[in-house]
């Protein structure tokens, strides 16, 4: 299966912007463990996730997870540039961002923020005229 990246961005988008609200805000502090590494499988076991596959092409895996009622898109890329251009691409969307090598988790501010303390990772946000209620989302980066 072929799929481009501007294409996978945008299913992420859409993903996204289904998922997103307008988080708490609560950035407590928590211990934040080295960042994970691995297959997309191993990085949903780390997150205690069963992952329901969206995307399994050689570039990009990306599926869909769920813990209680949150849920969130973790994908993986085969290179560091594929992971840059397609995080490029899918943060003009706005949304929330968890970032490991070759990897991203995607989902609602709180959600992310709760998933750092079993992946680590960077937080980053999207763009902030694309997300709804913007005065949470800044754009930039925590980490």
């Amino acid at each position: 299966m072929r799929v481009t990246r501007p294409k996978l961005a945008l299913t992420c988008a859409v993903a996204v912007l289904a998922l997103a609200g307008c988080g708490s805000g609560g950035h407590g502090e928590h211990a934040v463990p080295p960042t994970a590494t691995g297959s997309l499988e191993k990085l949903a076991a780390e997150a205690k996730c069963d992952p329901d596959m969206q995307t399994d092409a050689d570039t990009i895996r990306q599926a869909l997870c769920e813990k209680g009622d949150e849920k969130y898109v973790l994908a993986t890329f085969s290179t560091d540039r594929g992971q840059a251009e397609w995080l490029n691409t899918a943060k003009d969307y706005g949304g929330y961002y968890l970032v490991g090598r070759k990897w991203v988790a995607v989902g609602e501010e709180k959600t992310v923020e709760a998933l750092r303390t079993e992946l680590g990772g960077d937080l980053e946000e999207g763009s902030e005229h694309m997300n709804p209620g913007g005065s949470h989302n800044k754009g930039g980066h925590h980490g």
